[in-house]
């Protein structure tokens, strides 16, 4: 094999044509097996020349898209994760690079490697080199080859320049990442008033504290394709999440939390990954659940127990929550919260506010890319904050564990 190539794009046909126009005398054969489509293309060199032969293997992800899915839809989806560790396993030169060949990864949809089974195909570079450019792609090439830049495994651009290499050797100093718009997710051709109201707005605010803003990104979903939780849901979600955090912060043991959650009836709210957490409460998970803080403090927020969800600069406070409007405590009993919750936030003012956290959290992502420091907001705190609405909004009807943040 020369080389392997990954894309945005998508299109088997488009190779096909390819060929047939660079080598119009050329023999092919297609046909399909295990899950992909191959071609065969055989040439000779002259009348009584010896025949020359590559061969194509191309796939493509079920669903295109700008992200890869938690959940493997494909083969390729699956190789494209294990790809994406491998390369952040790597060192590197240029960090700056690799974190935008990392974010690159997140947006390939196809795969195809070329392979010469015999003889030497004419021109076949240059055909790689086209290859390449057409599909915007990164090329996974191999040593001692008509298009190797390394002794090793190693990582091409479309201008077949090196990436990067199993030792972080790198020629370039920056790297395209391009989306389709027809691969977003949602349909982006009917937008409301609204839902430019919330970009825009959003878009303000991030340029009044000098926060990179992306203007390609999508509007987020209109007001009618989303359902908020109701208020029962919400007051819920809090009781589980405020005792799993008096664990986190070593005030009560996971035994007692679990003990507590049975008496009052609300076991079976508590999502596996906490049952796990409160069955087995290490100080790394501990760590990771005292975050957990950030989304009680914006549920909280949804259901009018905290008056201003404040600037993600800086930690919230639950102390600055009275104690009486506080779910749990050894002498209360949370189902009274509960019950007292009957209302929310207008549905506009949290997805509003759904808008603005979505646009941060990619100015936070790409600064985590990028190697460079998010000054102006706390990129922890956004991340739970945003999780925590977009578990709000029902964002892809997730449960609590499975909520996702796509940027």
């Amino acid at each position: 094999m020369i080389c392997t190539f990954y894309s945005h794009e998508i299109g088997f046909d488009k190779i096909i044509n390819k060929l047939k126009n660079t080598y119009p005398k050329a023999d092919f054969k297609t046909y399909a097996e295990d899950g992909s489509q191959i071609l065969e293309m055989e040439t000779k060199d002259g009348f009584f020349g010896s025949a020359n032969k590559i061969t194509i293997v191309y796939r493509e992800r079920n669903e295109p898209s700008y992200q890869i899915p938690e959940i493997d839809d494909s083969p390729l989806t699956a190789n494209l994760k294990g790809l994406y560790g491998y390369v952040d396993s790597l060192p590197s030169e240029n960090e700056k690079v690799k974190g935008l060949f990392l974010h690159k990864i997140l947006t390939l949809n196809s795969e195809f490697s070329i392979n010469q089974e015999k003889g030497k195909t004419k021109d076949l570079k240059e055909l790689i080199l086209e290859l390449a450019q057409d599909f915007d792609a990164i090329l996974f090439a191999q040593p001692d080859t008509i298009i190797s830049k390394s002794d090793g495994q190693h990582f091409l651009d479309k201008n077949l320049d090196l990436i990067i290499d199993a030792n972080g050797n790198c020629q370039i100093e920056s790297l395209d990442v391009k989306i389709n718009s027809a691969y977003y997710d949602k349909n982006q051709t009917e937008i409301s008033d609204l839902q430019i109201e919330w970009k825009t707005n959003s878009e303000k605010i991030l340029a009044e504290r000098d926060i990179k803003i992306n203007k390609h990104l999508p509007y987020i979903e209109s007001e009618d394709e989303v359902v908020i939780r109701t208020p029962k849901e919400i007051a819920e979600r809090v009781c589980v999440l405020a005792m799993t955090n008096l664990v986190a912060f070593n005030n009560v043991s996971g035994e007692e939390a679990s003990a507590y959650l049975k008496e009052y009836n609300l076991w079976h709210l508590v999502s596996p990954n906490e049952k796990e957490f409160l069955a087995n409460p290490t100080e790394q998970k501990k760590s990771q659940e005292s975050w957990k803080c950030e989304c009680i403090w914006t549920l909280m927020w949804a259901i009018n127990k905290v008056d201003d969800l404040g600037f993600p600069d800086e930690l919230c406070s639950l102390n600055d929550i009275p104690e009486e409007d506080y779910p749990v405590s050894p002498d209360k009993d949370p189902n009274d919260f509960i019950n007292s919750i009957t209302e929310t936030r207008d549905k506009l003012e949290i997805m509003a506010v759904n808008d603005f956290y979505y646009r941060l959290d990619w100015a936070c992502v790409d600064a985590r890319i990028n190697g460079t420091d998010m000054d102006a907001a706390h990129p922890g705190v956004v991340y739970e904050r945003h999780y925590a609405l977009n578990w709000l909004i029902s964002y892809n009807g997730a449960d609590w564990d499975d909520v996702t943040c796509d940027t």
